[in-house]
């Protein structure tokens, strides 16, 4: 019996309403008219993404690319807070893995970019990004190379995505 059947034979369709999707104020509804400059960092947007390329010759559009928004409205995508007695001696070697992993990501990509590290009231370090990967890839790096336990939370709602890791020892 096909679909079509089912509904004819009395079975319903079982409509139901769908919540519209809130969608990320910082990812433009249409493209931006190529070719573009970010007037902040100098990403360029040619063939269809952001990208540190030279953009070709002629005029330009010049505009704010959504990772330099993220950073002027300090709205990041993503933060990882990282917590422990073990962060306390090691801080320097996690510092430098986080800066490293985002480094690795930029080039690549130059929506992925770290917006700040800080110091939180409980000595722990929160770090904010402009992207919702970054901060787990850089999480699951830091797991990787110094165990511990990390927890990632998604806010549908809001477009952020938390990252803890925590390691006591």
């Amino acid at each position: 019996m096909s679909g079509k059947d089912s509904v004819a034979a009395g079975h319903g369709r079982d409509d139901r309403l769908l919540k519209e999707e809130i969608h990320d104020p910082y990812v433009a509804r249409s493209k931006p008219k190529e070719p573009a400059i970010c007037s902040e960092c100098g990403a360029a947007f040619h063939k269809g993404r952001w990208q540190w390329a030279t953009p070709p010759a002629g005029e330009l559009n010049e505009l704010m690319c959504p990772a330099c928004e993220r950073i002027r409205d300090n709205m990041p995508a993503g933060i990882l807070t990282l917590s422990g007695g073990f962060l306390g001696k090691h801080r320097d070697a996690i510092l430098k893995l986080i800066h490293n992993k985002v480094e690795e990501e930029k080039l690549e990509h130059p929506m992925k970019r770290l917006m700040s590290v800080e110091d939180g009231p409980e000595g722990e370090l929160v770090v904010k990004f402009t992207d919702l990967h970054l901060p787990r890839g850089t999480g699951e790096a830091i797991e990787r190379a110094y165990d511990g336990n990390l927890d990632i939370q998604y806010t549908k709602e809001s477009n952020l995505v938390r990252v803890y890791w925590n390691r006591d020892d």
